[in-house]
């Protein structure tokens, strides 16, 4: 049996790890063909797989709660019968007898660490550190977590790529509307700020032009023509990749890289940033900038704009090449080398 540990998981604070883990599971309720269990926190009891929820697990959203949970050895009898089990979020909570996988997302404490406080980056050192260097396989969601992952930690993992969800992100019938749409919390490396100098000299231009920001968090003083929606269902996200003229993608760090890969799904043109892992998934299927320099962003905007079609045709081929399923497969041939 194969135990998937998802205590660590807090509804709508965790980005594209959260979507991860939800979509990953999915998929192997689809297409596994093991015996699976899902040890689910509270604050998520609803899994497709069969799920024991940690009725005695608090909601771990802060630091030291989520330091004092580890310390919880009585969740270790929730997954006694295990052969394997995977932390899909990283953390290695309960720890447990069995051979154990764990997912790096990133690695941007280590390569960015000003954009975390002193308690989060100590967090990790224990935390997450302790997880990969104990574990018996690691998955990383790109070739460049693998190797900052190598560089940093001297670890070596198993790149398993993310993938899509095409039954929701599709193209539709929707008319494209003037607007650029960035979905992300508003975390320091998404880097809000220089977007908002970048819409401004686009808007100058085209004053019909808006700005649709998604996400959860503190977005700051937006500028004129943008519009904060904040935390959205799955399907208002599609429907916003459908209608948006292109997606504008700005972070100066991704792991992986979700919200470009459903946009080009869906038929919306991509701009990007050209850092850390985003030029390994969009491949050329986006119009890459540097995401420090304002002109540079307003820039690969600009061309998307103005010439949208071989964008939409490249990105929708790029997706195709991504899915659940896929991902589902590969992490379950991790699970056998170790049962």
């Amino acid at each position: 049996m194969v135990g998937i540990a998802l205590l660590t998981l807090v509804p709508g604070q965790m980005g594209g790890s959260e979507t991860y883990a939800r979509e990953l599971v999915r998929a192997l309720d689809r297409v596994g063909t093991l015996d699976y269990r899902v040890l689910a926190p509270p604050l998520a009891p609803e899994w497709p797989l069969p799920a024991e929820v940690a009725a005695n697990y608090g909601s771990a959203r802060s630091t030291p709660g989520r330091l004092g949970a580890m310390a919880r050895e009585s969740l270790r009898s929730r997954l006694a019968d295990a052969d394997v089990v995977h932390y899909p979020l990283t953390i290695a909570l309960p720890r447990v007898q069995a051979r154990t996988v764990v997912t790096l997302h990133d690695a941007q404490h280590l390569d960015l660490p000003s954009m975390f406080p002193r308690a989060e980056r100590a967090f990790r050192s224990v935390a997450w550190h302790r997880s990969l260097r104990s574990a018996d396989r690691v998955i990383a969601l790109s070739e460049f977590v693998r190797w900052r992952a190598l560089d940093r930690l001297g670890i070596d993992a198993r790149v398993v790529h993310s993938g899509v969800d095409h039954a929701r992100f599709h193209p539709g019938d929707e008319q494209r509307e003037p607007f650029l749409l960035y979905p992300a919390r508003a975390w320091p490396h998404k880097n809000h700020a220089r977007l908002y100098e970048a819409f401004g000299v686009l808007r100058r231009e085209r004053p019909e032009l808006r700005l649709v920001l998604t996400g959860g968090g503190e977005f700051g003083a937006a500028p004129e023509g943008a519009e904060v929606r904040g935390l959205v269902s799955d399907d208002e996200l599609a429907s916003l990749y459908r209608r948006a003229s292109a997606l504008v993608f700005p972070s100066l760090y991704e792991g992986f890289g979700q919200p470009p890969l459903e946009a080009m799904a869906s038929g919306c043109p991509v701009a990007c940033s050209d850092a850390a892992a985003l030029p390994e998934i969009v491949g050329d299927a986006a119009r890459l900038f540097d995401p420090y320099d304002v002109a540079s962003i307003a820039d690969g905007v600009r061309a998307v704009l103005d010439d949208p079609e071989p964008w939409r045709e490249r990105g929708l081929a790029r997706a195709e090449q991504f899915s659940w399923d896929a991902t589902a497969r590969a992490t379950e041939a991790v699970y056998r080398e170790l049962l």
